[in-house]
């Protein structure tokens, strides 16, 4: 009976931590930039510091060419041999001086498309993979969606101008988001200069040289970029223009432990968007003067299993939760809350999704992460788990009562 008490007692209460805050202050103004459309974020949250008409349908350009080179690294192996088809060869405002049936490997093509930003690699790259332009657009629609894009279609791997190639600045954040977490894809975009070798002909090579200004030392960039900037802070990633597109830009940096995304579309030429950009990342690291993170190890708790052979199964957070706090906000004003079912059926597997631990400000979501089974609960039976059964009933009639169905705590002691 005293376990009996303990199981009900567990099931109506849940356990809530409490934490301390700090002062605010006044968050600094945003810059003055040119370009159309703009977003700032932190880079391990996705968190935004800024934003200009961030879901305004635009042409990309060859920021286009980020998802090109995500399918690329995650559908290709470095020794992978691509041959050069006429198609790719004769695609317009290629650089490489590809071919037909040039033939190099895919870490290399890989590369000199991305940092020199050639046209017919990336349709080289596309056939490769999909067989031909068309179907590797389609893979990259795909894509897109499972990274959250909600307003960009791809029609082509390059970003030559096209109606129906189209992103947005909030898009675009996600996808160099999701690149910069690919080890390959990080090193690339971050590379100044690289030697690109051919496998046929064998003595073919080509040096590539990025065409990201802001990788290079003010010195170097014949004083257009007129924003501080410090090249050693600077991480990626791509660039893009066309006369439709304007100056488009993915850019990142890292100052201490901040890294920011900044994306740029439809600035006014070829340089302004490099100050934009520059002018966003200091604004950024301006603003973010902290973290708050809760520990994966901290976000635990208890389901209550129906039919399994055990009566609980615990769980706890997939990862740590970080969250970045900018000038003028308040650290009391954040919450966290759990979004997991009370009762479950049993078949559960480790490392199942179970629900989600969601961060909020002023009861806002602005940070998630999966809370997952940290050990499977096969069916069958067991007396605790049929006591669980029977006071299923008694907890709902409780909360229904209560009108409790989140529990929601101030998060303290990150």
């Amino acid at each position: 009976m005293k376990r009996l008490a303990l199981i009900i007692f567990a099931v109506i209460f849940f356990f809530v931590p409490t934490a301390e805050g700090e002062d605010s202050t006044p968050a600094p103004e945003p810059p003055q930039i040119i370009a159309d459309s703009a977003i700032l974020v932190e880079a391990s949250t996705g968190r935004v510091l800024y934003e200009k008409n961030a879901d305004q349908v635009r042409q990309p350009a060859s920021l286009t060419k980020m998802m090109t080179g995500i399918l690329g690294w995650e559908n290709l192996s470095p020794s992978d041999e691509i041959e050069v088809s006429q198609n790719a060869a004769y695609t317009e405002y290629a650089s490489l001086r590809l071919e037909p049936g040039d033939r190099t490997n895919a870490l290399d093509l890989l590369a000199g498309t991305i940092i020199v930003s050639d046209n017919a690699g990336a349709v080289a790259v596309a056939e490769k993979i999909a067989g031909s332009s068309y179907a590797f657009a389609q893979m990259m629609n795909a894509k897109a969606e499972e990274i959250g894009c909600e307003n960009t279609h791809f029609a082509n791997p390059h970003g030559l101008p096209n109606l129906n190639n189209v992103s947005t600045a909030r898009d675009l954040a996600k996808i160099a988001m999701y690149g910069m977490r690919m080890p390959q894809f990080r090193e690339t975009v971050g590379t100044k200069k690289k030697m690109l070798y051919w496998l046929y002909p064998a003595d073919k090579s080509e040096p590539c040289e990025n065409t990201n200004e802001l990788l290079y030392p003010p010195a170097e960039t014949k004083d257009f970029i007129t924003a501080y900037y410090d090249p050693t802070e600077i991480t990626g990633i791509k660039t893009g223009y066309t006369q439709a597109a304007g100056g488009c830009l993915a850019a990142s940096a890292i100052r201490g432990d901040v890294e920011l995304i900044v994306i740029v579309l439809h600035s006014a030429d070829m340089h302004t968007r490099f100050n934009d950009a520059a002018k966003l990342l200091n604004y950024g690291f301006d603003q973010v003067k902290n973290f708050r993170q809760v520990k994966s190890t901290r976000m635990t708790r208890t389901a209550f299993v129906r039919g399994g052979k055990s009566a609980t199964v615990r769980v706890d957070a997939e990862r740590d939760l970080v969250y970045p706090l900018v000038e003028g906000e308040d650290p009391k004003k954040l919450s966290l809350s759990y979004d997991i079912p009370k009762f479950l059926d049993a078949g559960i597997n480790k490392g199942q999704v179970i629900g989600k631990a969601v961060l909020k400000y002023e009861g806002k979501p602005v940070a998630e992460v999966p809370m997952v089974a940290r050990e499977s609960v096969a069916a069958g039976f067991s007396i605790t788990s049929f006591i669980v059964g029977l006071t299923e009933p008694i907890f709902l009639m409780a909360e229904n009562f209560l009108a409790v169905r989140d529990v929601e705590f101030v998060a303290l002691n990150f």
